[in-house]
């Protein structure tokens, strides 16, 4: 039996409350400045410092386990600070004055209204100035990949433009530069065509390492228990295997005995067995029962492997000669450190002439990247408007599937203390794309993509489709969700009295 006396009152669990939340929050501006002025000889752009403090108190405030707090701040009919990423000090004043005014205490002055609707305005600006303003239609914009068919055929863009397309994307990796021009030239007469601002993003290809020769006598297909051999040159001794060599033969020497190998988007899987100078003997340990066909140019990932390659390759910058012409924003891609953007930057600007840098849009691949997330959001947005593309293709593979999801969640968080725009991409709505049916699960995907500033759909047969079939899953999804916050809009699937 519970006795009265058992029962804390509201007054004592407030002004304890109170108390360890107003401790948190001296220590969490202390810790901010701190992180701040580390910070300071990247901020160069005023309209980046505001999201940069905030940045700053998110990751203070994310140091401590707010967990034993929550449940006791939700039963005084109080925020649990689950939902504060983009007005962190707003959030936490807000609660700290409402406790001071539940424990009897002196009055404190909280936040106004206009400090959280601000939050949310310059992320809906920085999108629509990145992505494409739109009136209708889902908050979450809509990338496209365009194939090499684009260059030739201007009636693909226009029917996804048609479609709903936001922005469109060129992957500078594929094709070259009278292709690319071709592809903008016919974007921008399609976006003029139909009054509408189309985005052009392109992607410069980066240091991917892939599978540069195979050395067989017919396409192999590789099964669970093969061996096979990664070579730094095509005429090592095989010993009868399969030998591939890769476009970065020096990786080689980073490999050990047990060390993990994933091959074209995780579909190989393979471990290292023995080491030679010259070569490293791969058992594989995961593919299809059916096989899988190795193939050049496929991506080979090395999780665990700090990857010491410049991020700016040479043919990087050489396409930047086209990009700056023509591009709205630059897609970096195995972005990795902050040095990397100050490299991407300063390159940029010896071919800027005589128009405005374009945005960049920093693509997070490698466990690298993540780790270095903050500084990298910092060094872009103190310097250019800036966005982030969670690309989870590599980025899975990089740090297994079983922890890509709650990652994807993390960078989510991040990016909206830094008030950056998110684009969530790879594979969404694969199947529609390729094979004109998509999955459940990918139509759920499609649904989880709502709380990002942006979607990126693949190349496919299919894409005008996957245009419609996503903005249709994006724009319902608005009336239920906006980041992590559940919209309590009227239910239409049960009346509200239901007779048995």
């Amino acid at each position: 039996m519970i006795v009265a006396s058992e029962i804390p009152s509201t007054t004592g669990t407030a002004r304890r409350l109170h108390g360890q939340l107003a401790a948190i929050r001296t220590a969490l501006r202390a810790e901010a400045e701190a992180t701040l002025a580390a910070w300071e000889p990247a901020l160069e752009r005023a309209a980046f410092r505001s999201s940069a403090r905030n940045l700053a108190d998110y990751l203070a405030l994310r140091s401590v386990d707010l967990r034993p707090l929550q449940d006791d701040l939700l039963a005084l009919g109080l925020s649990s600070l689950g939902r504060c990423e983009a007005h962190v000090g707003p959030s936490l004043d807000a609660v700290i004055s409402v406790l001071a005014a539940l424990a009897g205490m002196a009055p404190e002055p909280g936040p106004a209204p206009a400090d959280f609707e601000r939050a949310q305005q310059v992320i809906a600006a920085r999108r629509d100035a990145l992505f494409g303003p739109r009136s209708d239609g889902p908050e979450t914009r809509v990338m496209v990949t365009l194939p090499t068919e684009a260059a030739e055929n201007p009636d693909l863009i226009r029917r996804l433009i048609a479609a709903g397309a936001d922005c469109v994307r060129i992957n500078c990796a594929h094709d070259g530069p009278e292709a690319w021009q071709a592809m903008v030239g016919h974007t921008r007469a399609a976006a003029r065509e139909a009054g509408r601002e189309i985005r052009v993003a392109m992607d410069l290809g980066g240091p991917k390492v892939r599978i540069e020769r195979i050395e067989a006598e017919k396409k192999p297909r590789l099964f669970r228990g093969d061996r096979f051999l990664l070579a730094k040159t095509p005429d090592a001794d095989a010993g009868g295997r399969v030998l591939a060599t890769l476009s970065h033969p020096q990786l080689i020497d980073h490999l050990r005995a047990d060390s993990e190998i994933w091959i074209d988007d995780g579909k190989i899987g393979a471990r290292v067995i023995e080491r030679a100078p010259s070569h490293a003997v791969l058992e594989v340990t995961s593919a299809r029962d059916k096989g899988v066909k190795l193939k050049p140019e496929k991506g080979v990932n090395l999780p665990g492997v700090d990857i010491d390659i410049p991020a700016l390759t040479a043919a990087d910058l050489a396409a930047l000669d086209t990009v700056m012409q023509h591009a709205d924003i630059v897609g970096f891609s195995f972005v990795q450190t902050p040095e990397d953007v100050r490299d991407l930057i300063a390159a940029m600007e010896e071919r800027r002439e005589e128009r405005d840098l374009p945005a960049l849009m920093l693509k997070i691949e490698t466990q690298l990247a993540v780790r270095n997330l903050p500084r990298l959001i910092v060094q872009a947005g103190g310097a250019l408007p800036v966005a982030v593309m969670i690309a989870r293709g590599d980025l899975a593979v990089e740090i297994g599937l079983e922890r890509m999801s709650e990652i994807q969640e993390e960078l989510l968080w991040l990016c909206e203390a830094a008030q950056v725009p998110v684009v969530w991409a790879t594979q969404v709505l694969d199947g529609l794309l390729k094979e004109g049916h998509a999955s459940r699960a990918e139509a759920t995907d499609a649904a989880m993509s709502q709380r990002a500033e942006c979607v990126m759909l693949n190349k496919g047969a299919y894409l005008p489709e996957a245009v419609q079939m996503l903005r249709g899953i994006l724009g319902r999804m608005d009336r239920h969700q906006s980041k992590k916050m559940a919209r309590l809009g009227p239910l239409g699937s049960w009346r509200a009295r239901q007779e048995l």
